[in-house]
């Protein structure tokens, strides 16, 4: 039994980069859009397209948006490094139809993880809970906000124009996998095994 801290890591705008999907958006709506047009994580109020317009379009877009995901930069050297000290427990809203694909994402671009968890749903709190996480890397702002008051860990909150707000204490917004490194090494020193 390992005692090291365990880490509650989203996939999809965290350790994928959060600009992923424009191409696809561009190609399918609008050639001019950009990443900083995503003001909010409802594609459907972004591009003002009803909901199972943009539903449809993420189904049939989705296996290629996860397989050819780049790396969020500085993800794959921060969490290679993690490795050795932290559980890396990856918790996403992906469908469970998804793990083959989700797992050859990770091999493919050498990033390591102990448990990948692939809740087919937003919450994530029940998943986080029962894997008993000590912290919770995430790129949603309600995800962050309501795992921190239902858990009272720290969230880690990766910065992106969806997600602007004024945040509660307890969870941090960040700009690079750098700078969270820096605040988990001072917030979680390594533990012995």
């Amino acid at each position: 039994m390992t005692n090291k801290f365990r880490m509650g890591i989203d996939i999809d705008g965290t350790v994928t980069c959060p600009t992923a999907l424009v191409p696809y958006l561009q190609k399918s709506f609008n050639k001019n859009f950009k990443y900083e047009d995503i003001t909010e994580y409802d594609l459907s109020n972004v591009l003002n397209i009803p909901e199972a317009e943009i539903y449809q379009w993420f189904k049939t877009h989705e296996h290629d948006m996860y397989k050819f995901s780049p790396v969020h930069q500085g993800a794959d050297h921060v969490l290679n490094q993690w490795a050795k000290h932290y559980q890396l427990i990856f918790i996403s809203a992906r469908h469970t139809y998804l793990n083959d694909l989700t797992i050859e994402w990770f091999k493919t671009h050498q990033v390591p993880y102990h448990q990948i968890e692939l809740t087919g749903s937003h919450d994530k709190i029940e998943t986080a809970k029962r894997l008993k996480v000590d912290a919770f890397f995430e790129d949603k702002l309600d995800n962050a906000i309501e795992i921190h008051e239902a858990l009272q860990i720290p969230v880690y909150l990766f910065d992106t124009p969806y997600n602007q707000c004024v945040l509660p204490k307890g969870v941090t917004r960040v700009y690079s996998w750098e700078e969270v490194d820096r605040l988990v090494k001072q917030q979680f020193p390594h533990k012995k095994d």
